[in-house]
């Protein structure tokens, strides 16, 4: 019913897009769906699931074929991300694996760096993660402890990160840390660590409000010693290639955030349509229509612009200010549809068997996480009001 209003999106109209949706959707329903309990009990996926996907093409979509990619554009990831979204599939984290850290790779690899990971990781046999957040360091990348320190042929890595997603699964991550601390020539760089390297410990899994399946741990390092093969990019580069890619990781979380929405509103649609108070029903009365008419004009108003920033992605001219205002954004409404499609579900709402109840849950995390949405706001402020910044920059005043 609700397709019934919106418009279709030109993004996904071709017919190898609407094959792709059929082939998502039988992959949820048949190999994801009748999981999430035992998953959230487990506080992480199978492994199977992730080969499965790997099997079907499913991850790292727009990779090159030569490295196991399908050779597809962004927005065939984007469909993925939307159509899990719409389910509120909250284990697996395939989009950080595809849509993150194989980018990386692929733009600042060396060629060597591309043919051992990539492969590996578009059928599903590695699964990665990217070690950014510190215990005492969120959005603020630069002040990182982490160390690498140069030790002729290899680095020795000591440090801690959090809240890292795929962590306790991860067979590689992509880690940020300080190279030449304590010197002039400090900066952030980014290092390829293997979780099998010694002195790489993973922390137990955290107990979660929300995203239970999906496993998020610390990770450790101790005298971890890091080839310097395993540099990605050059030495003190990190920082700017991480704000570099930020932009499409924002993305990602917009594109979830939509998919939400959409998959709230339709289930609420069905519920209110079937459940009776006062001998009619949920549907028959002004309140849940004006409230649902709401939800979906905003929902429609938030894929218009997300389709025309995934576009952009494909064409490598998405900006760090339109990725923010897609993130905070979408997942401000995100929370807000949610919010009142419970509301529509009344008691059973509440209940953690309504798939209602776990994307209430889930999605809350999404204004905090690849930068909080009052970070996204500076970010949106400091692109408005450029050379206004610049000029109290030269004039060493603090900008307030």
């Amino acid at each position: 019913m609700l397709q019934n209003v919106l418009l279709e999106r030109q993004i996904y109209a071709s017919e190898e897009h609407k094959m792709m949706r059929q082939m998502i959707q039988d992959f949820i329903k048949n190999e994801i769906m009748e999981h999430l309990d035992e998953w959230e009990r487990n506080g992480m996926v199978s492994r199977d699931i992730w080969e499965r996907a790997g099997e079907l093409g499913l991850l790292c979509i727009d990779m090159p074929e030569q490295y196991g990619g399908s050779g597809l554009d962004f927005s065939f990831s984007a469909l993925f991300i939307e159509e899990l979204g719409k389910e509120g599939i909250n284990g697996p984290g395939f989009s950080l694996h595809s849509d993150i850290v194989a980018p990386y790779l692929l733009k600042y690899g060396t060629e060597t760096q591309k043919e051992k990971y990539l492969p590996l990781m578009a059928c599903g046999k590695m699964i990665t993660s990217i070690g950014m957040t510190e215990p005492n360091c969120g959005s603020d990348l630069k002040a990182i402890r982490t160390t690498a320190v140069d030790k002729g042929n290899h680095y020795l890595v000591n440090g801690q990160k959090t809240f890292i997603t795929n962590g306790y699964m991860c067979d590689m991550s992509i880690v940020a840390v300080k190279t030449n601390p304590g010197t002039e020539k400090e900066g952030v760089s980014l290092l390829i660590m293997e979780s099998a390297l010694d002195g790489f410990e993973k922390g137990i899994p955290f107990k979660k409000i929300g995203m239970k399946a999906q496993d998020t741990c610390e990770l450790f390092f101790d005298n971890v010693k890091v080839p310097k093969e395993n540099l990605l990019g050059e030495e003190g580069l990190g920082f700017k290639i991480m704000m570099t890619e930020l932009a499409r990781e924002r993305l990602t979380v917009a594109l979830n955030a939509i998919g939400g929405a959409e998959g709230a509103i339709g289930k609420t649609i069905a519920y209110t349509s079937t459940r009776t108070a006062f001998k009619q029903p949920i549907a028959g009365f002004q309140n849940t229509q004006f409230t649902l008419a709401e939800c979906a004009t905003q929902l429609q108003l938030h894929q218009a612009f997300l389709d025309r920033c995934t576009q952009l992605v494909s064409e490598h001219q998405l900006t760090a200010e339109s990725a923010s205002m897609a993130k905070y954004s979408a997942t401000d409404m995100h929370s807000k549809v949610v919010d009142e499609c419970l509301q529509l579900f009344g008691g059973y709402g509440y209940m953690w068997d309504y798939p209602i109840a776990r994307m209430y849950a889930d999605n809350r995390v999404a204004r905090i996480y690849a930068g909080t949405n009052e970070i996204m706001k500076i970010l949106i402020a400091r692109g408005l009001f450029k050379e206004l910044f610049e000029q109290m920059k030269k004039e060493s005043r603090p900008l307030r």
